[in-house]
């Protein structure tokens, strides 16, 4: 499929526009663990997800990471383009969770677009409102639920993208996602363990009892 297929908002653009956007995008495939962007990075590009999955986090000044949101098939990334949202003060890191195909859109041609096209200038606000919106969500999280609240409400969520109740991960994957520290959500897991509603074996974290986990929540 082209990019047409993948853009939501493609039967809203005029045939300039489109013909500007076709003419400028392109097909990038990254292994999984790629950084796509950071602060040091320069901002060249917005990233479309075709296939895949990348993270967005921030780390601490004592390097802890926590996710912020995930993109997945069909999201736009506009965080890889931090200079269309100067009063973004922040510094955030997109890495590809899964080994992902993008399309990538120059921020030059974006821009360019967006101030001549009042239905990509809306689109640019809703995905902007809906981070706030996830960013904010998190704050929550972390301000109101304990810390056993939180990692249930992990691995639900992330038993619902994977499709599975086995879940290949490490207890240092899951510390980075939530913010935490690899030795307390070991302690944790091994609770969850003794009350029967996870199975621990070496880089995998099994759920047998979601319903346990989801009344925890």
């Amino acid at each position: 499929m082209e990019f047409q297929d993948y853009f939501p908002i493609w039967s809203k653009l005029d045939q300039t526009h489109k013909a500007n956007l076709s003419s400028a995008v392109f097909s990038k495939k990254v292994e999984k663990g790629t950084v796509l962007y950071n602060a040091s990075m320069d901002c060249t590009s917005l990233f479309l997800v075709k296939s895949g999955q990348l993270r967005a986090y921030i780390l601490s000044e004592e390097g802890r990471e926590i996710t912020l949101y995930r993109l997945f098939d069909r999201d736009l990334c506009l965080f890889s383009a931090s200079c269309l949202m100067q009063s973004i003060q922040f510094e955030i890191t997109i890495e590809a969770e899964k080994d992902t195909e993008l399309w990538v859109i120059p921020v030059r041609v974006y821009q360019e677009i967006k101030e001549k096209s009042a239905p990509l200038a809306n689109y640019t606000n809703e995905i902007m409102a809906t981070r706030f919106t996830e960013v904010m969500w998190l704050i929550e999280q972390i301000m109101w639920k304990s810390l056993d609240k939180r990692l249930a409400s992990f691995l639900i969520e992330e038993s619902a993208i994977e499709g599975s109740s086995v879940l290949k991960i490490t207890h240092e994957g899951i510390a980075n996602h939530i913010g935490s520290h690899r030795e307390v959500i070991t302690r944790m897991l091994k609770y969850f363990q003794n009350e029967k509603m996870v199975s621990l074996t070496r880089g995998t974290v099994e759920i047998i009892d979601a319903d346990k986990l989801a009344a925890l929540c």
